[in-house]
């Protein structure tokens, strides 16, 4: 298994590094706060519902993902001669499992956003609705499950490989038969696609929903209906559709460089950390409490470096008239 880095030159590593790090500081700020926050309101007794602990899931997960991605970075090009395809291949199953364990959970996410928001009255509708969001702890785990299961099917598939004298060439004329097993990214490619599945179609049916609503509010001629809060919703809807989506093309060509190139493509994996930081940052803006909690931290920073400044001036004025 080869890494783009050993191609690399000083100034081009220092360049991949430095976005590396930028998104991994501001992961430091944003998943520990959204961590924080909510399991404060658990400690404290305070009402946490399954959105909050699915967001909280999202943020240990993608938290995870980050430090992953960074020290991969920092320490692969320092140890990649002492280390053995087998050592390589479980660091890379256990991103694919984080990044999974991550999918499966977005999706969860917008199948509780879709049950709990949209106002269909089907029998089948009703029946979700009652056992999902009443199950939401289980389902987290279920989504964990899986992924560890996907992961480890994959493990399975490449393990006999590795065994069998099977190495991992960097050159192109054995790249497609000795780089990386097709099984494995069959397997890899299958096991986040049904999560992908799972959530366009609580989306669309979520969107759906609320266009529709906001539809027959117009038609009612009921100036007093505010709509502001669906347009705020279907948009939300919108921009974290896209985000699932894009993130999922940058997950599957990286598989595909690998396995045609047997190069990891950093940069897309530096792409994938800034596109969940900002998910998260708008999650944090979008969801309320996290929104308020967050005016409080930066007020307060505000005031402490405000006060510090001003207590800074008095000092010097001091100074100057003795």
């Amino acid at each position: 298994m080869a890494d783009s880095t050993e191609g690399y030159t000083d100034v081009q590593y220092l360049g991949l590094l430095v976005p590396a790090l930028i998104a991994f500081i501001a992961g430091l700020v944003i998943y520990p706060f959204i961590i924080g926050v909510n399991v404060t309101d658990w400690w404290k007794g305070r009402s946490v519902t399954p959105v909050d602990h699915i967001v909280t899931s999202l943020g240990i997960s993608r938290m995870c993902i980050q430090c992953a991605n960074t020290l991969y970075l920092f320490i692969y090009p320092l140890l990649w001669r002492n280390l053995n395809s087998l050592v390589i291949t479980l660091i890379g199953i256990s991103y694919d499992f984080l990044i999974s364990a991550n999918m499966w959970l977005t999706s969860l996410f917008s199948i509780v956003l879709c049950l709990k928001i949209s106002n269909f009255h089907t029998r089948l509708f009703l029946y979700l609705r009652g056992m999902i969001v009443h199950r939401t702890v289980y389902l987290i785990g279920a989504s964990v499950l899986l992924s560890a299961v996907n992961s480890l099917i994959s493990l399975l598939l490449t393990v006999p490989q590795i065994s069998s004298g099977g190495t991992y060439n960097t050159t192109m004329a054995n790249a497609m038969t000795d780089c990386a097993d097709i099984n494995y990214v069959y397997q890899v490619t299958i096991g986040v696609s049904f999560p992908l599945l799972f959530y366009c179609i609580s989306s669309v049916l979520l969107f759906s929903s609320l266009y529709h609503h906001t539809t027959k509010m117009k038609m009612s001629s009921n100036l007093s209906i505010n709509l502001e809060t669906y347009y705020s919703l279907m948009k939300f809807v919108s921009i974290t559709f896209i985000y699932n989506t894009v993130y999922f093309i940058c997950y599957i060509s990286c598989i595909i460089y690998y396995y045609i190139y047997c190069v990891n493509y950093d940069w897309l994996s530096i792409v994938l950390d800034f596109l969940t930081v900002l998910h998260s940052t708008y999650l944090i803006y979008k969801t309320a409490k996290l929104r308020s909690q967050m005016s409080k931290v930066l007020q307060n920073v505000t005031d402490f470096l405000f006060q510090g400044k001003d207590t800074e001036t008095r000092e010097n004025i001091e100074v100057v008239a003795l």
